[in-house]
């Protein structure tokens, strides 16, 4: 294994955050080199389901320094986003090391130590942007392991109109679980049942046309005690009253729980008027697995050809830097979005808070912070590193060393 690599700043992830990140430090004129443990960029979009689109509006689906494309209308579609980030990380000017999964980062007196099977990098400062939704969860269900149907989660999705004729049930009925329902609303299972805990706060796509997330920036700007009375009533005027069809909402607000607990809403393109029709059915939370049997909290039980995880996500820091006192007790970074820590310098973490505009947004924000506080400390302590590259044209050597 080679060591003793230095650098300026190392990025670990070339996901959406991660390339944002090192597009705009280059940029800036910091010596950057970004870290991917897959063999391709946008490994995980890949991995999706054919006919996914994005639940945002394009307007707010670019990165920094490059318009998302038009060809898809207002959501762009899964190719479509695969393409952009080949694209975006093929003009990146800072080279991407793939196949080097992260196995050790630790603080030195000089900055940090990133362990890959590659070689050992040092670096002033390092940005994990792995993504809060690095790690698809299933919970722990008793007898879920002797389960006799097909248990999948909900990013492992596929092509959706292998589950025509098949009984589904869907845990979940949030973000990812109603995606689920919207594409499954337009094929022809035989039966849909949804297991619903807390239950969600829907939205509808499209009013009276006009796409509903291209409002973005003005509930962004609204503190949560407009906005979730404001999101009951949209739901109520557009949807009716979901609760006589076995729907019901978390007492705590839309806004709130996105804001605080990052709960992103349900998105209805289809799956409200497929539970209205009696095409799907609202069930408790599930308590058990036996068999084939699937158990809920009201001791009633089904027997589906499969079960559809939309459970959520992990972010998975807890190996890499969950010695350091940097999460929560839900395993989400103190700081998510590009904010200093005083406690670990030179240490960053981004991609891992929910944003009205998304994930894109929110990428394109976070580099920015990070990248004006990397250049303001190396100003403030006068870094070697960071100050020559600020004093150098880094664009022909890091051109040179990009594997792109």
């Amino acid at each position: 294994m080679k060591t003793n690599h230095q650098s300026s700043t190392i990025v670990i992830g070339a996901g959406l955050s991660g390339l944002a990140t090192a597009r705009v430090l280059s940029e800036r004129g910091v010596r950057v080199e970004v870290l991917e443990a897959a063999q391709n960029i946008a490994e995980p979009w890949r991995g999706r389901h054919p006919a996914l689109r994005l639940n945002i509006h394009r307007k707010f689906a670019a990165l920094p320094g490059q318009k998302a494309p038009i060809t898809d209308g207002v959501y762009l579609k899964r190719d479509t986003v695969v393409q952009y980030l080949e694209d975006y990380a093929k003009h990146l000017n800072a080279p991407i090391h793939f196949g080097a999964e992260v196995t050790n980062l630790r603080r030195t007196a000089a900055g940090w130590q990133v362990t890959t099977p590659l070689r050992v990098f040092h670096a002033e400062n390092v940005v994990v942007a792995t993504g809060r939704e690095s790690r698809p969860y299933i919970p722990a269900w008793p007898g879920r392991d002797g389960f006799e149907g097909e248990l999948i989660h909900a990013s492992a999705l596929g092509d959706v109109s292998r589950f025509n004729g098949k009984h589904v049930f869907v845990v979940g009925a949030g973000n990812s679980g109603s995606d689920v329902l919207n594409h499954l609303s337009r094929h022809h299972p035989k039966e849909v049942t949804v297991s619903v805990r807390h239950g969600p706060a829907v939205v509808p796509q499209r009013i009276f046309g006009f796409p509903l997330h291209r409002l973005a920036r003005v509930f962004a700007a609204l503190p949560a005690w407009v906005l979730d009375p404001a999101f009951r009533l949209t739901e109520r005027l557009f949807l009716g009253d979901l609760r006589q069809y076995g729907l019901f909402s978390h007492p705590d607000g839309g806004g709130t729980r996105l804001l605080r607990d990052g709960v992103t809403f349900a998105i209805d393109d289809g799956f409200v008027a497929a539970l209205k029709a009696g095409k799907s059915y609202i069930a408790p939370s599930v308590t058990k697995f036996d068999g084939a049997r699937v158990y809920t909290a009201d001791g009633m039980y089904e027997t589906p050809d499969v079960v559809i995880a939309a459970t959520g996500y992990r972010s998975g820091l807890e190996p890499l830097v969950g010695d350091l006192g940097v999460l929560c007790e839900n395993g989400q970074p103190h700081h998510p979005m590009g904010e200093a820590d005083p406690e670990n310098p030179g240490l960053w973490f981004t991609g891992y808070k929910p944003i009205f505009t998304g994930y894109f947004d929110a990428a394109g924000i976070s580099a920015k912070q990070i990248a004006s506080s990397i250049v303001a400390n190396a100003a403030a302590t006068g870094s070697s590193d960071v100050a020559r590259a600020q004093n150098t044209d880094q664009s022909t050597t890091l051109a040179d060393a990009n594997p792109h």
